[in-house]
């Protein structure tokens, strides 16, 4: 901790200077007796009816720093501690609060913050790439002559999937016309996933893109309702697209002037889709369906994982064993 900050000082009715001397009786010390039950029933009672500190702010290094030297400044004692999720807090005694809470208002009302969502330095991850494997993998075993069926048994088939056959908006992300389609989904989604891995870890969010991309697919199919064909993974791009407009929406300070710059994530995301999404044979509806179903996937993790960041656990392999298993049931009903 800080060497600013000060001890919480706890005063206890005994220890109150106002209070009247207590009478002095003599002692006999060559019979040293324990203290009776009732005695330590009082003080425990009496430690008992302190009231636990509260809250009064949370947030990052810097701010919490500010505050306290506030408070320190108008003489309003208080602790720091640091929560499990990441920010730092600041308590005060039951009775204090309102003061406290009264000189950090009128502090930040008169130096409002900055910064709030600083932007993020670039740096080159890997991370993508075990999520680009699978349509990696899948795309140059259809190109490939082991397996003949893959690109007629996984296409998404508007037709198809309406009549029962629903794997087939999971293993249609997996294939591509050509090399050219591969490539240009795999630079675009390696760079949209690596934007994302800057705020969360990948493992917490790509399942239910993935869920929310063959949603899409189905949603495509029941908007066409002909004999209209798909493939390729750039509705999972899109849907990691309208994931990241989200967040960065959701991480924007509240302090920023003007509606349209609090936006300003969500139209930028908007004009890349449809700068991306607009092309010759071009997949507009899944482009459209997959861009909406991952704004909502942005809403999916907290706002205190976001700007605090979430460390990796156990719970992440399992996340991304199910991100696996979902293509390969898909490829096991499709064959």
């Amino acid at each position: 901790m800080p060497h600013f900050i000060s001890p919480m000082i706890r005063r206890r009715p005994d220890a109150d200077k106002s209070a009247p001397s207590p009478i002095v009786q003599s002692i006999d010390f060559s019979q040293t007796a324990p203290p009776s039950t009732e005695q330590g029933s009082e003080q425990f009672e009496e430690q008992q009816q302190i009231p636990p500190d509260v809250r009064v702010s949370e947030g990052g290094f810097r701010q919490i720093r500010d505050e306290s030297l506030v408070l320190l400044s108008q003489g309003i004692t208080h602790r720091i501690e640091r929560s499990e999720e990441g920010p730092f807090q600041i308590f005060v005694e039951p009775e204090k609060r309102r003061a406290a809470q009264f000189q950090i208002r009128l502090y930040h009302r008169e130096n409002p913050p900055r910064d709030e969502n600083p932007p993020l330095p670039l740096k080159f991850t890997l991370h993508p790439l075990w999520v680009l494997a699978i349509p990696i993998a899948c795309t140059l075993l259809d190109f490939s002559d082991i397996s003949i069926q893959m690109h007629n048994a996984g296409i998404a088939d508007a037709s198809k999937i309406l009549r029962g056959e629903w794997w087939r908006t999971i293993t249609a992300m997996t294939l591509h016309a050509d090399s050219r389609h591969l490539a240009s989904n795999l630079v675009s989604g390696f760079l949209a996933l690596s934007l994302l891995h800057y705020r969360i870890p990948l493992a917490k969010l790509v399942p239910f893109l993935a869920v929310a991309s063959a949603i899409a697919n189905f949603f495509v199919a029941l908007t066409v309702q002909t004999s209209f064909r798909s493939l390729g993974f750039s509705g999972f791009v899109f849907a990691t697209i309208g994931c990241l407009a989200v967040i960065e929406f959701r991480l924007m300070p509240r302090e920023t002037h003007g509606m349209l710059r609090r936006f300003a994530p969500l139209c930028g995301a908007a004009s890349l889709a449809v700068f991306l999404g607009l092309g010759e044979n071009a997949d507009i509806l899944g482009h459209l369906y997959g861009f909406i179903a991952g704004l909502l996937c942005g809403f999916i993790p907290k706002k205190k994982t976001l700007r605090w960041g979430a460390p990796t656990v156990a719970t992440d392999i399992l996340w991304i064993a199910a991100y696996y298993a979902l293509f390969i049931i898909g490829w096991t009903l499709a064959i």
